[in-house]
């Protein structure tokens, strides 16, 4: 223990520190917009009459549309702020809770670059990031460091390589590495492409590309921390999202790590790059480029009781980063058939499911019985994540007692038609269609009343 802190507490340059401060702002600015440019605002927060909340989270509710607006404008202009160093510390947290807010909003929204993006902010709070070429020091020129302790830039890599190993980790099931699934399904779907197209075609490919997946992401990480193998293995990374940004939908996730990986280089090369930041903004403002001499008497320093604060909330993150994916283990079944313990797991792309689900309501009081239109209170995306999440369905025939309930309709039940397919297997019953949902608690204990997935 005495040697993990002397390393984690030995100074060293913050240049990686401030490039990852600026990219991260950056790359968190263009995503705003985005959602900005494609209406998405309106469409996921806005226009849905219902909402999927997180179990213990059914409080947090949307503002409304002026109010998920401003929301957002807040969260663009805290990355922004980010992004120069400007009022650093308030930035970060403002930008957290706004950003995690938004997506404890509505699982049906779940992606996990989503959760990565909030863990990485959450982390952000803690580092020094601006005491280096920001405004806070164009501000107050006191705050400037050259040093930082090990730690505030170990944990973002730390928490990089988390990523990276258990999306590998995720990857080692039947279906992934001997049935080549879901890659044979999504594949082929890009044959148009000039070139490649007609390769992506073949069973081959698919394998290939499974096969690859999995070691890319079980050893790149590793490879980015030695020094010899880093180059090499950082065109592997631009490389491997490149190609998946181009054949697969999955937004701003290979632009993010694309850019947050590099902080694995060395601080001279970052520093070389501030350096040039540097000369370039005073050619432009005509200003006398600044010195940038590293002294050991220069360190930015946590007070004891701050330290031992981070240190304790540190640890209890990481430890839980290390729990969480291997959650799915205390539930009976098939992971991808239940998807009990799938979320915040980095299980990346791993299946394709698709399913229908019919909610019947029966009224004992009339003794009449009837079938729900999904579509009067979900949005189509919402329908189709509901439809082969179980914690989602037993969600929404609550809420459905509740809004005939409203009605003066007290006495129902309501049990479910549903059928799902995965990975290509043939489509199945996936609820048992004899219980009453409106009986089953929501709450994160194993749902007996999914069937029992038969291959």
């Amino acid at each position: 223990m005495k040697r993990i802190l002397h390393h984690s507490t030995t100074p060293g340059p913050i240049a990686p520190l401030i490039v990852f401060r600026v990219l991260f702002g950056f790359i968190m600015v263009i995503s705003i917009v985005r959602f900005f440019a494609k209406g998405w605002i309106h469409d996921l927060y806005v226009q849905p009459a219902y909402h999927f909340t997180y179990y213990g989270f059914s409080w947090v509710q949307p503002l409304g549309e002026a109010g998920m607006y401003a929301v957002f404008a807040l969260m663009g202009l805290a990355a922004l702020a980010i992004m120069l160093g400007w009022r650093y510390r308030i930035a970060t947290v403002v930008f957290f809770l706004a950003f995690t807010y938004v997506e404890l909003i509505d699982k049906s929204n779940y992606l996990n670059h989503y959760y990565f993006v909030s863990i990485i902010a959450f982390l952000m709070m803690f580092v020094p990031a601006h005491r280096g070429f920001s405004l806070d020091v164009l501000r107050n020129p006191k705050l400037e460091r050259t040093l930082v302790p090990a730690w505030t830039i170990n944990i973002l890599k730390l928490q990089l390589v988390i990523v990276y190993f258990f999306a590998g980790v995720a990857k080692l099931n039947p279906d992934w590495l001997f049935n080549a699934m879901p890659l044979q399904l999504w594949l082929p779907a890009h044959a148009h492409l000039p070139v490649i197209g007609p390769l992506l075609e073949l069973p081959e490919t698919a394998f290939l590309f499974s096969w690859a997946g999995a070691l890319y992401d079980l050893t790149i990480a590793f490879f980015l921390l030695i020094p010899h193998t880093r180059l090499w293995a950082y065109i592997g990374v631009v490389a491997f999202h490149l190609m998946t940004a181009m054949l697969f939908q999955i937004g701003m996730f290979p632009y993010i790590m694309i850019l947050l990986t590099l902080i694995f280089f060395s601080s001279e090369k970052h520093q070389r790059a501030i350096d040039w930041a540097n000369s370039f903004f005073a050619r432009i403002f005509d200003r006398p480029r600044p010195s940038h001499s590293v002294s050991n008497t220069h360190v930015h320093q946590y007070g004891v009781l701050a330290t031992r604060i981070c240190g304790v909330l540190l640890v209890l993150h990481f430890v839980l980063q290390l729990i969480l994916p291997f959650r799915y283990a205390l539930y009976p079944g098939d992971l991808f058939w239940t998807e009990q313990g799938y979320r915040f797991s980095w299980r990346v792309m791993l299946m394709e499911k698709a399913g229908y689900t019919v909610f019947r309501i029966q009224d004992h009081e009339s003794n009449r019985s009837w079938e729900i239109a999904n579509w009067d209170y979900l949005t189509p995306n919402q329908e189709k994540m509901m439809a082969t999440q179980p914690d989602m369905i037993v969600q929404f025939a609550h809420f459905l007692k509740d809004e005939y309930r409203k009605k003066g309709v007290e006495d129902i039940s309501i049990s479910v038609d549903s059928y799902v397919t995965l990975n290509g297997h043939r489509s199945r019953p996936f609820v048992n269609p004899d219980v009453d949902l409106t009986q089953v608690g929501q709450d994160l204990r194993h749902k007996d009343w999914i069937l029992p997935f038969e291959d």
